[in-house]
């Protein structure tokens, strides 16, 4: 659409902060108020909306759309998203590892043990391990710690950590993205040892590679969005 605004802003309110567009609030796409938690994140939504040319383009504006997810769609559906969220932990990418070649394996196991360990250690959650493909029950005890740790999250938080989740395959290391114990590019390359390994051995894809840049913006945006929100 075409811009219709000159001046994008931020002001306080009694229910938080908002982004104004000349002067006038933003709503979202189901007619709420945009109305956010901290300046920090209304202040990266404003700037989406600054740095737009003559034409506004949505697609390029992705605090927002995680903004309007959380407030339309969290919200009213939070113990959903849950659910869905704790479905990355019942099929962990890094609890399958390969049984060959041993070099791969060994890659596997020196990035995503520790990280497992943290989970037992930090919400109560002893994944199972298991080579190849064919699916592993997870303990109920230990998905019962990974469902405290996401239900104790706000609507925002799941927000973000739903999208990490989705990219990495794995709630462990979304988990991990959300508290602080690695960064999205950490995230990123440990969800693609696999990838990488064969990109590695056999040469990499040029649309491939595209893609995987596009997956690894999208979840810096994410922890961007989580960071902001908690400021």
């Amino acid at each position: 659409m075409k811009r219709f605004y000159k001046e994008a802003a931020v002001a306080a309110g009694e229910d938080g902060y908002r982004v104004l567009l000349d002067g006038r609030p933003v709503r979202t796409p189901g007619g709420n108020l945009l109305s956010l938690p901290s300046a920090a994140l209304a202040t990266s939504i404003a700037e989406e909306w600054r740095v737009q040319g003559d034409e506004v383009v949505p697609a390029s504006m992705p605090m927002l759309r995680l903004a309007n997810t959380t407030i339309d769609g969290i919200g009213k559906t939070r113990e959903a998203v849950i659910d869905a969220i704790l479905r990355f932990g019942e099929h962990d990418l890094i609890c399958y590892r390969a049984e060959q070649p041993p070099e791969l394996a060994k890659l596997q196991d020196e990035a995503w043990t520790p990280l497992l360990a943290w989970a037992a250690q930090s919400h109560g959650s002893k994944l199972t391990v298991g080579a190849g493909v064919t699916h592993l029950a997870q303990p109920v005890e230990a998905l019962a710690g990974l469902r405290r740790a996401v239900a104790e999250m706000d609507d925002y938080a799941l927000a973000a950590l739903h999208v990490m989740a989705s990219i990495t395959g794995s709630l462990v290391l979304g988990l991990a993205l959300a508290e602080g114990r690695i960064d999205s590019g950490q995230a990123f390359k440990l969800s693609r040892i696999d990838e990488d390994y064969q990109a590695g051995k056999w040469g990499s894809d040029a649309e491939a590679e595209v893609r995987a840049k596009g997956l690894a913006r999208e979840l810096g945006t994410a922890a961007a969005f989580l960071a902001a929100s908690g400021d």
